[in-house]
Order: structure tokens, then sequence, then C-alpha cells
């Protein structure tokens, strides 16, 4: 059991990291926007923080405990701060550039994506050898697996439901269409599963932070419902500094840092949702994962690129709010959220 004072500790140094670290390298992001530098490698990069927060205020607070996967931990925290290192670099350009068949790479970039596929490599095999005792106390464990699966098959549903909805608006239902019967689409889905195996971390990084972590701590003191929503808006504040930067330009990164709350929020209730009905955080890792990578396959571009400079305006926040809030805010009033705050789920605060 942890006392208030160790929780309180646990709480801050996760938002040092998960906020604190975020914010100072958006200053980073903003010198090289004025250099109109490639900054690809923070949105990446940002996503290691909020696990990173966590596992390093259980690794200080919490050295006795035999249950700690420790050494999980410690090589997940190394590879983030590998990528925050290569990330700084990038921005002031202590690099060379590599020549490849595909066309000259920055070195820096080049060693993020080692340290990407190799860290989640090297993180398979420590939460592997952790052994099936620590990945559960520490919520590491896969299970509830027909409840999770019917969760992933659900979000897709609602996802390609979204894409359709927009493109038939849009009146453009016949490229929606091309795109899923075109080959290329099942061939990029097909690979999907090693393109995770991969690169688990990144998306394994916000959802150990904001599910498994801050998500009970908000449901316990504001309630299932409200503790929710006020993660959904905390999560989306988060982005800010790639809304700004990267998403989109600086001119437009109010637009899209509201559009990006609404995302959030409604993404949160059923993430949140998910969680509360799996007690398993693969799932929305999972899930969030497959919102990330079907982006270049709804696009028809195959590309990540896709994501960079987009254009957005003031029009497009209704109907984000009215779509996103009908297709995943409504499961605000499904079973899990009609529970007692007791019910938040196996792994209470105190608990850990």
């Amino acid at each position: 059991m942890m006392n208030s004072k160790t929780n309180k500790k646990q709480l801050i140094i996760f938002l040092i990291v998960a906020y604190g670290v975020t914010y100072l390298m958006g200053l980073l992001m903003w010198y090289g926007n004025t250099k109109q530098l490639d900054l690809s490698a923070f949105a990446n990069t940002q996503m290691m923080y909020p696990a990173a927060g966590v596992m390093l205020a259980y690794l200080l607070t919490r050295r006795d405990d035999l249950n700690l996967p420790k050494w999980f931990y410690r090589v997940f925290i190394l590879i983030t701060a590998l990528m925050l290192i290569s990330t700084i670099m990038t921005v002031f350009q202590l690099e060379k550039i590599l020549e490849t068949a595909g066309g000259n790479i920055s070195f820096w970039l080049m060693a993020m994506q080692i340290f990407m596929m190799g860290g989640s490599i090297l993180c398979w095999i420590f939460l592997l050898a952790a052994g099936k005792k620590r990945r559960a106390a520490y919520g590491l464990k896969w299970q509830n697996w027909k409840t999770s699966l019917l969760c992933i098959v659900l979000f897709l549903i609602l996802y390609f439901l979204r894409a359709g909805i927009s493109f038939t608006a849009s009146g453009q239902l016949e490229i929606f269409t091309s795109i899923l019967t075109s080959p290329d689409t099942w061939i990029y889905i097909a690979s999907m599963p090693i393109s995770f195996l991969l690169a688990f971390i990144a998306f394994f990084g916000e959802e150990y932070g904001w599910r498994y972590y801050l998500q009970p701590i908000l449901q316990k003191r504001f309630g299932l419902r409200y503790g929710v929503l006020i993660l959904g808006v905390v999560w989306g504040l988060w982005h800010l500094p790639v809304d700004l930067f990267f998403y989109t330009s600086p001119e437009q990164g109010l637009i899209m840092l509201i559009s990006q709350i609404i995302t959030c929020v409604t993404y949160g209730i059923f993430f949140g949702y998910v969680y509360m009905r799996t007690n398993n955080i693969w799932t929305v890792v999972i899930i969030h994962f497959l919102n990330n990578n079907l982006i270049p396959v709804i696009s028809g571009t195959y590309s990540a690129d896709v994501i960079q400079n987009q254009a957005v305006s003031w029009s497009q926040i209704p109907w984000a709010l009215v779509l996103n809030g009908l297709l995943f805010g409504l499961f605000l009033l499904a079973r899990p959220f009609r529970k007692k705050n007791n019910d938040i789920c196996s792994f209470s605060v105190s608990e850990r």
C-alpha cells in the first residue's frame, strides 16, 4: 500500500517528465520551425515520455518492490533518453547526411529508427523475462483476450465507418471504395503486425502513462466519467508542441489544438471504456497503433508524411465534434462508466 505522500511524489515525477520535457522540447521545435527543419523526430520521441515518467517514478519510489519489472523499465527509459538526445541533435544539425538507395537521410533520424526498432525488440525480451507475476503486478499482463479482441474489432468498425461517412459527405465515396479495394491497402495492412512488433514502444509509451497510470488517478478523484473527460483535455493539451509545429503551421495551431482536444476527449472516452472493460493495457496500445497507422491508408498515400503540415480550418471543428462525439463519445453512457468508483479497475491507485 502506498501512502499519499508517495503517491504525490510519483505524480510530480510523472508530470515533470510527461509534460515538462514535452514543453521544453516544444521550445526546440519552435527554434527548428524557424529554421524550417524536419521535426518528425519530435513527434516520435514525445510518445515515449508518459510511460518513461511512470517508470522513473516507480523506480525512484519503489526500490524495494520485488515485483517491479526494473530491467524492462530501465531499458525503456534508456531508449527514451537515446531518442531524446538524437532529437536534440537533429535540431542543432550536429550530424551528417547519409546517402542511401532511397535518397539522403539524416544520420540522427536513421539512428532514431534503429533505436525504435532495436529498443522495441529489447523491451519485448525484458518484458518476457520479467515473468508473469511482475507483469501482472504492474499492468503489463495480456488478459481477457476475447473481450480485448472484440474491442479491437469494434474500433476498426467505427474507424472505417467514420471514414466512410466523411468521404460520402464530401462526395468522394468512390475514392474511399477504391482505397478499400486497392491491393496496396491490403499489403500495407498485412505488414502492420510486423510494424507493431518493431515500433510498439511509442504507442505503449502513451497508453501506459495516460490509461494505466493517470486515468485511475483522475477517476478516483473526479469520478469515472469526469475523470476520463478531464484526462481527454490533459491528453489534448499535451499535444500542443506538435500541433503548432508538426501537424500544421503555427498560424493554424489554435485550430489544430481545438481539433486535437476534441479527438482526445472522444477517443479518451472510448479508450477509457476499452481499458475499463478489458483491464488490458495492450488492447488500448494496439488500438492506438491502428489509429495512427491507418491514417496513411485512409489518405490513400500509404506514407506517414500525410500527418505533417496539414491544412485545417474552423469549418472542420463542428463536423469533428459531431462525428467523433456520436461514434466514440457516446461510450460515456456505457456500463463500465456506471460502476462505483471503487470498481475502477483491479490496478487501483493505492495498490500501485
